[in-house]
């Protein structure tokens, strides 16, 4: 699982709406929403999911998350073969699910 930002801002997609959370059938999703602020402008909507985590000892990988949300913030992963010795490393934080923004390369031009 990402969650995903938009290229030209860096703002994330979420919104906070908790539709994956509905969506979810094991109940592995959870999200606090809060609104967004002129100083603190985090997602492009009016709420943001100041929290956001996935229990993935309980995620059956069915990809419900992802067709639930209207922004396309959080899509599946390959990363689905996982083992740890503590169970409370599996639970992923919005920190560790977000991913990074695209950094655009400029083209080189001849002669460089």
């Amino acid at each position: 699982h990402k969650l995903q930002r938009f290229e030209d801002s860096g703002l994330e997609k979420c919104v906070g709406c908790s539709l994956c959370v509905a969506a979810c059938p094991a109940e592995c999703i959870r999200v606090v929403a809060a609104e967004n602020t002129p100083d603190n402008q985090v997602s492009a909507g009016e709420r943001y999911a100041a929290v956001y985590e996935i229990n993935m000892t309980r995620c059956i990988f069915c990809g419900y998350c992802e067709v639930a949300c209207p922004f396309d913030a959080i899509t599946m992963g390959n990363d689905y073969e996982m083992a740890d010795y503590e169970r409370s490393d599996l639970i992923f934080t919005k920190e560790m699910l977000l991913a990074e923004p695209i950094e655009k390369t400029p083209l080189r031009r001849e002669g460089e």
